[in-house]
């Protein structure tokens, strides 16, 4: 690994770079070793049954949920309202704000 890649963290929002679901949000709900983790919507990847998907087909963005991050470290658990809420704040804080603005690919 190199050290410009930053290791991903429990809740904190990543966009899908490769299959199925490329294009897409969603939150890391668990970090399975040093090159898959756990990733869930709460829409079509619930909680009960994440996506296990290859850090590198991932995005790491810089913006963490604390409300999924507090529920997974203190009940070890997350609801999928809470995630499919914490998608939306982040969907329509920072990703209209792109649009609206500078675009990041040009």
């Amino acid at each position: 690994m190199n050290e410009s890649e930053s290791s991903p963290r429990i809740g904190q929002v990543v966009r899908i770079l490769q299959g199925r679901e490329e294009g897409q949000y969603a939150i890391i709900i668990d970090i399975v070793d040093d090159r898959f983790v756990l990733l869930a919507d709460g829409e079509k990847r619930k909680y009960d049954r994440p996506k296990k998907k290859n850090r590198h087909h991932i995005e790491l963005l810089d913006y963490i949920s604390p409300e999924v991050q507090n529920s997974l470290l203190e009940t070890g658990r997350v609801t999928n309202g809470k995630l499919r809420f914490a998608l939306s704040k982040f969907v329509n804080d920072f990703v209209t704000d792109l649009k609206k603005g500078d675009q990041l690919d040009g």
